[in-house]
């Protein structure tokens, strides 16, 4: 194994997963597996790079570093030359959250320095410009970002944003830098004092133009776009034979699970409700019991072969309500368990292809699952790749990020997880 991931939820895995699988022309891409949570063995010989899955990213800061470094422990043993901490393009966290704190820790362990921050993915509207975060024409704090129900993002300057959360200065390599090219990149990052970075990134050329810059870093940090250029490195060193691609799903019953609150994806469910079966999932009656995975459960066997969907999304005004009656902590863990135990009963009673839509909620149900090694698919949207997992009855996933995907995801990405 040569590039190893680690990504702070299981959404963002697959999303780099599927960066680093697809790279760009004309190398391609590397031969990649996505592993939910630290393997308990070795990967297998031909993986050319290995995304650890954990869900770290809204867990106490002390856990989230023990869980990231226990993974990088676990990828450099695999031979791994360079390192990916991946988090969120719309770098999810608070001002005493984990992408600081584990960034650095990641540093020390590597001794590194001059560490790229660059959450930036401009295929999904993610831009940095003058250090800040942009989602589409939107600064990051205007973009509904700062609605979000655990990790509300009220200020755009990474930079500043970062400094609350580590205990040195914080760089920047602007976009002028970048546009003189590799070498301008490489050497502002080789004489800085800081140990991370923030790396302005409008388009994929500069992305690449960055990934040029680090082929020998030991260590980068950032949101999928970041890993456009690395692959490229290992190919062209004669290190890497490649991902020569293909389709890959499963036929099968179907189940739609959706607990994110995005804009995006309440747009999703708006349009799917159209012409498939919906269940909306009443947050009061899932804290009281009064609700049950068995009653979900019920729902997607009864309707089987319509793409039903079941869902838990509500509006930021629902989201605030429901979190002033039970607590912020007691409603999300309440769901992430409730949306575990359903899929765990989906796919025990013979569901094949799942679609599920959120961080948090992916998180839930892929470790409920216990699926082990997944093989990296086609790209369903930009971001989101098909996943299958390996054994007698394998299962093809979906798992979305809440504000990616086109208006007709869910439909899509069913059809892209058959393997027809």
């Amino acid at each position: 194994m040569l590039l190893g991931v680690i990504a702070d939820d299981f959404t963002g895995a697959s999303d780099i997963a599927n960066t680093i699988s697809k790279g760009v022309a004309p190398t391609g891409g590397l031969r990649t597996a996505q592993f939910l949570g630290v393997p308990n063995g070795p990967a297998a010989a031909d993986i050319e790079a290995g995304v650890v899955a954990l869900k770290s990213r809204t867990v106490p800061v002390e856990e989230a570093v023990r869980e990231s470094l226990g993974a990088l422990e676990w990828l450099l043993a695999q031979g791994c030359q360079q390192i990916v901490f991946k988090y969120c393009s719309t770098f999810d966290s608070t001002p005493t959250g984990n992408i600081g704190p584990v960034g650095e820790a990641l540093a020390v362990a590597l001794g590194a320095k001059g560490v790229v921050v660059c959450p930036a993915f401009p295929g999904a509207g993610r831009t940095i410009y003058m250090g800040h975060l942009f989602v589409q024409d939107r600064l990051l704090n205007e973009s509904g970002m700062q609605n979000h129900p655990l990790t509300p993002m009220t200020d755009p300057d990474i930079r500043r944003w970062l400094a609350q959360q580590t205990t040195s200065t914080v760089g920047h390599v602007g976009l002028t830098t970048v546009r003189k090219g590799k070498s301008d990149v490489a050497l502002a990052l080789a004489t800085t004092n800081d140990t991370l970075v923030v790396v302005d990134a409008t388009s994929d050329e500069d992305l690449i133009t960055i990934g040029t810059a680090i082929a020998d870093h030991k260590l980068v940090t950032g949101g999928s776009g970041i890993a456009i250029g690395l692959p490229g490195n290992f190919i062209e060193r004669g290190l890497a034979a490649g991902n020569s691609g293909g389709r890959v799903g499963v036929e099968g019953p179907e189940a739609i699970l959706a607990g994110s609150c995005s804009g995006a994806t309440r747009g999703q469910i708006d349009l799917h409700k159209r012409s498939h079966p919906t269940l909306a999932i009443d947050v009061d009656k899932v804290m009281s019991g009064a609700t049950t995975p068995d009653d979900i459960v019920e729902f997607i066997k009864i309707n089987h072969g319509k793409a039903p969907l079941a869902y838990s999304s509500g509006t930021p005004d629902e989201v605030r309500q429901m979190q002033a009656k039970y607590g912020r902590e007691e409603v999300a863990g309440k769901l992430d368990g409730f949306f575990a135990d359903v899929a765990r009963k989906l796919v025990h009673c013979g569901v094949k292809r799942l679609v599920v839509a959120g961080g948090e909620t992916s998180g839930a149900v892929v470790s409920a699952l216990d699926l082990g090694a997944l093989t990296i698919g086609q790209e369903i949207d930009p971001g989101v790749p098909v996943l299958l997992s390996h054994g007698e009855q394998p299962v093809a996933l979906a798992l979305k990020s809440g504000n990616f995907g086109s208006p007709d995801f869910f439909t899509k990405a069913l059809e892209r997880l058959n393997a027809k």
